[in-house]
């Protein structure tokens, strides 16, 4: 079945289209990540696909059972209306379905004509099993799964939805859609405003939804764990890749290979036939090169590759510092008498690259400024080392002037021997080119923004670069170029980021805002999260002794036996034996997952259905058989 189905899509604002020629279909279950540069027109196409806009060309085909909803990005809470409220107002069909049965089994109750009787029967077993779908029976659970995941408390509940901040309020936008359940979601950035923690539960909910979605996001960790395929937007077409992102990542490289050498083949190819019908349109082999010159308009043209990724970057050499470049003693700051932390020290040394994440709200930002001296410790002490120069990158990117076009807005004030020329170079090697240098910084875009501010950092002489959020507003190809750019950086990096894949690909060191405060690790963000699940897993090894009762005398244990002594729920088995069929269904279950992904069956409704069918029952199966096994152990 093809729950939504997009015919040769184009949209057009200005001279040039938004994007053209853009057709797919999306099928039940399917969690396909949306990806393309800025601009392209991402949210424009999920405005299409949800009803909200119209396509300038092509159509939009839904299928009569698909409920098709978007994640709104700005909606207006009356003061009366409390959290709990909006929440619940994502279960409106839900509750609809829930009075329909109700009226359905008063009217079969009420019939005496056979045929009506059935058809209301019927009606009723069809409502019956779109119910139990939607886990109508266990609403307050689901309610209280999906708030206090996105990070709401119970006293939260009945606070009025005006009280709460912006993101707080977007959250509640994305928490009354994921109780809304639609068979397609459309996710416009769902993880904007969420921290790392909140994030992780999300794409866990995700990942584990039987929902068909789309997602648009830069968060490529995000997509990584959420997504089964890929569609690359572009202003001239939509290219499907079956995997996730890293596996549309590796796949865009080979494509690109591939095209790549194609193009050059055929250009050579063309060059010659253009040379000998240069050479011979006039001479005796006139009819050669006029048979030439029709071979030539036959040939299919190969385009060249799109690579979005061509944006260097770079930050240039950095002067060398001391062996150590920032040492904090016992610094506190807070606010308002309650301290964000407290007795904070650490030391960077000269080439470490440090990550900073935790929750929203628990200091990160104010850590950096105070680091630097534009917040003053309430305790503790900075100091710097030998030699070293700062460069800040602002989260609200006030180190660019908004009055100011972008050649100005970067021209450093102690290097008066810079000349406009070198600056447009730089700003160039960011990917400003053209006519967007004279702009003013405030007309701008904020990814451009932030390669403004990116830029004004290559052009001042620092080793200490300082960096909040340096990702946001950057689409994957400039995020991946700035990664690239900082691995190589010979100076010290310093950055918070709730970006996981950057945190990954640039930390040598992590700083985690933990409960107990900041604390520094070695490794980057995935060194950490498994240091993590480490000391868990000691943590419940040493305390299984420690939780052991006491050694019961021989008519304690004759006592305990005979009530404890259970009846078999399954019949008597080996526990070698079950664990075998265990590790079999589970190898089956592995493999119907990597079916599922396999392009020939994306194309095949009923393979899908088919497939999913198994797998479903597989999975069903498995959970029996770990019940069983828990039995057998037990009553062995």
């Amino acid at each position: 079945m093809i729950l939504l189905s997009a015919r040769e899509l184009s949209r057009q604002f200005d001279a040039e289209p938004v994007f053209e020629n853009v057709t797919f279909d999306v099928r039940p279950g399917e969690k396909i990540g949306l990806v393309g540069p800025n601009g392209v027109g991402k949210s424009t196409l999920l405005r299409i696909l949800a009803g909200l806009d119209d396509p300038d060309v092509g159509s939009v085909e839904r299928h009569g059972s698909t409920h098709v909803a978007m994640l709104e990005q700005q909606a207006e809470f009356s003061a009366e209306r409390t959290l709990l409220d909006e929440a619940k107002a994502g279960l409106g069909e839900l509750y609809r379905l829930q009075q329909e049965l109700v009226d359905l089994a008063e009217k079969i109750a009420a019939e005496k004509e056979p045929s009506t009787r059935e058809r209301w029967q019927r009606r009723y077993d069809t409502v019956q099993q779109e119910l139990h779908r939607l886990d109508a029976y266990n609403i307050d659970h689901r309610v209280d799964q999906v708030l206090q995941g996105l990070g709401f408390t119970p006293d939260q509940y009945d606070r009025p939805m005006t009280t709460f901040s912006g993101g707080q309020q977007n959250r509640v936008l994305l928490a009354r859609l994921l109780l809304a359940s639609p068979n397609l979601m459309l996710l416009d950035e769902p993880t904007n405003h969420l921290d790392i923690s909140t994030t992780e539960w999300l794409e866990s909910y995700l990942a584990n939804s039987s929902q068909a979605m789309i997602v648009v996001s830069h968060d490529r960790y995000f997509l990584d764990k959420v997504t089964n395929r890929i569609l690359e937007l572009n202003r001239q077409s939509i290219t499907d890749y079956p995997g996730n992102f890293s596996a549309y990542w590796r796949q865009r490289e080979e494509r690109m290979i591939v095209q790549q050498r194609l193009y050059e083949k055929q250009q050579e190819e063309i060059a010659d036939l253009e040379d000998f019908i240069r050479r011979n349109k006039y001479g005796q082999k006139h009819a050669q090169a006029t048979d030439r010159e029709r071979k030539l308009e036959r040939i299919e043209r190969v385009e060249r590759p799109q690579d979005f990724s061509t944006v260097p970057m770079g930050f240039g050499k950095a002067s060398r510092t001391g062996d150590w470049v920032i040492d904090a003693q016992g610094l506190t700051k807070g606010f308002g008498g309650t301290p964000l932390f407290q007795d904070v020290t650490l030391r960077i040394h000269r080439g470490d690259r440090v990550g900073i994440f935790g929750p929203n709200g628990s200091g990160k930002t104010t850590l950096l400024r105070t680091l630097i001296g534009e917040l003053s410790p309430d305790a503790g002490s900075v100091r710097f080392g030998t030699g070293v120069q700062i460069g800040y990158f602002d989260q609200q990117l006030e180190s660019v002037p908004d009055d100011l076009d972008a050649i100005e807005a970067i021209r450093p004030a102690n290097r008066p021997e810079i000349t406009p020329g070198q600056l447009r170079d730089v700003l160039a090697r960011f990917g400003l080119r053209g006519d967007i240098v004279f702009q003013k910084v405030s007309t701008m875009s904020g990814g451009e923004r932030s390669k403004v501010a990116l830029s004004r950092l290559a052009v001042l002489d620092v080793n200490l670069m300082i960096l909040d959020e340096p990702t946001n507003h950057l689409d994957l190809w400039a995020c991946e170029a700035l990664e690239n750019s900082l691995k190589e950086f010979e100076g010290t990096l310093l950055f918070v980021s709730h970006d996981r894949y950057f945190l990954d690909r640039v930390a040598t060191h992590v700083i985690a805002f933990e409960e107990s405060g900041p604390r520094f690790y070695e490794g980057n963000y995935t060194a950490y999260h498994d240091f993590l699940a480490l000391r868990a897993a000691e943590a419940a090894a040493e305390a299984k002794p420690a939780a052991r009762a006491p050694e019961p005398t021989k008519a304690e244990k004759r006592a305990a036996e005979k009530p404890a002594r259970r009846k078999r729920k399954f019949p008597y088995r080996k526990v070698e034996d079950i664990e075998a069929e265990i590790a079999e269904k589970e190898a089956l279950v592995e493999r119907l997952q990597a079916d599922m992904l396999r392009p020939e069956i994306l194309r095949d409704g009923e393979a899908v259905k088919r497939i999913r069918d198994e797998y479903d029952a597989t999975k069903a199966q498995l959970e029996q058989l770990y019940e069983h096994w828990e039995e057998a152990v037990e009553l062995a």
